[in-house]
C-alpha cells in the first residue's frame, strides 16, 4: 500500500505570502525544480517577491553558485499570483509564510481548504505558534505540519518539521525527504512552544539584550564574544537585527505566556520596537544597517 503523501510526488508548490520567508522558500522550490504558485494578498506584492528571487538567482549566477541555465529554469517556473484560490487549485504542497500572527494563518488556511486538492500536503512555516492549532482550520489536520524553514532559506541548511499529535507519519516523513531534496538537513520535532530552535535561540538573543541593557558589554563585544568564544557564525544580537526585534518580542512574549517568566521580554527590547528599530529592515536595531549592510 503506498503512502498517503510522498515527497515524489510533489510537483507544484503553492507559496502563501511573498515576503522575506515566503520569496526564499519558493526560490529553492523552483531551484529543485518544482512549478510555484507565489501568492500575495496583492499583485504587486506577489510580483514584487518573485522579483527578489530573480535578483538573488542572478547573483549566485554572478558568484558562480548557479549555472545561468538552473536560473533561467527556476524562474520560469515560478509564477506570482494575488489570487489564493488559484494558487491552490491543483497544488501537491501548500506552504504559508505570513505574519506570525494564529488567527491570520487558522484563516488562511481555513481559505486554503476550501481550494487546494483533497490529496495536498499543507505545511507552515511557523517559527514558533502551535502547529495543531493552525492544523485546528482545516477539516482533516492530519494534513498540516510545520516546515520551519531558516533565514535565508536559499543560504541556511535547517529544516524543522514539526509534528502534532494528529500528524500522519508519512506527511512527516515527506517533509524530511522534501526537505533534503531541497538541500536542507531535517530535523523532526514535536509541537511544543518554540519548538528546539526558536526556544534555545531566543533563550539567548534575550540574555543577550539583557547584557546591553545591564551595561555589562556592548553589542559589538558581546556578538564578537559569541563568535570568537563559542564559534558562532553570527552573534545573538546581530541575529537579532536580521530575524527583526519586532518578531522576536512576538515570540518571547508567547513563550514567556506558555512557559514561564525565563523568557519575559527585556524593556530594552519592548523600547526598541516601540521606537520602531526593529533591526535590518528598518534601518536600525542594535546596529544601524546602510544599504543592507551592517555599519
Amino acid at each position: 500500500m503506498s503512502a498517503r503523501f510522498s515527497a515524489t510526488s510533489i510537483r507544484t508548490v503553492a507559496v502563501l505570502g511573498a515576503g522575506t520567508m515566503g520569496h526564499g522558500i519558493a526560490h529553492v522550490a523552483a531551484l529543485a525544480g518544482h512549478d510555484v504558485r507565489l501568492y500575495d494578498v496583492t499583485q504587486e506584492l506577489a510580483d514584487g517577491g518573485r522579483a527578489k528571487i530573480v535578483a538573488s538567482l542572478d547573483k549566485g549566477v554572478s558568484l558562480g553558485k548557479v549555472t545561468s541555465d538552473a536560473r533561467d529554469g527556476a524562474a520560469a517556473r515560478i509564477t506570482a499570483t494575488g489570487d489564493l484560490a488559484g494558487a491552490c487549485t491543483g497544488a501537491d504542497l501548500v506552504v504559508e509564510a505570513v505574519p506570525e500572527k494564529l488567527d491570520l494563518k487558522r484563516d488562511l488556511f481555513a481559505a486554503v481548504d476550501r481550494a487546494a486538492p483533497a490529496t495536498a500536503l499543507y505545511a507552515t512555516n511557523t517559527s514558533s505558534l502551535p502547529v495543531a492549532r493552525i492544523a485546528g482550520a482545516v477539516a482533516d489536520p492530519s494534513r498540516l505540519i510545520g516546515m520551519h524553514f531558516f533565514n535565508p532559506v536559499h543560504l541556511m541548511k535547517l529544516l524543522e518539521v514539526v509534528h502534532h499529535g494528529a500528524s500522519d507519519p508519512t506527511a512527516v516523513t515527506a517533509a524530511v525527504a522534501l526537505g533534503e531534496a531541497w538541500g536542507k538537513t531535517a530535523i523532526v520535532v514535536k509541537d511544543s512552544p518554540g519548538f528546539a530552535s526558536s526556544r534555545l535561540g531566543l533563550t539567548l538573543g534575550l540574555e543577550a539584550i539583557r547584557m546591553v541593557e545591564e551595561g555589562v558589554a556592548s553589542a559589538a563585544d558581546i556578538d564578537t564574544a559569541m563568535k570568537l568564544g563559542y564559534g558562532h557564525p553570527m552573534g545573538p544580537l546581530e541575529l537579532t537585527d536580521l530575524v527583526g526585534l519586532d518578531v522576536r518580542l512576538g515570540i518571547a512574549d508567547y513563550l514567556s505566556d506558555a512557559l514561564g517568566p525565563t523568557f519575559e521580554p527585556p524593556e530594552l527590547l519592548r523600547k526598541k520596537v516601540a521606537d520602531g528599530k526593529l533591526g535590518k529592515k528598518s534601518g536600525e536595531g542594535f546596529y544601524v544597517w546602510v544599504d543592507g549592510k551592517k555599519t
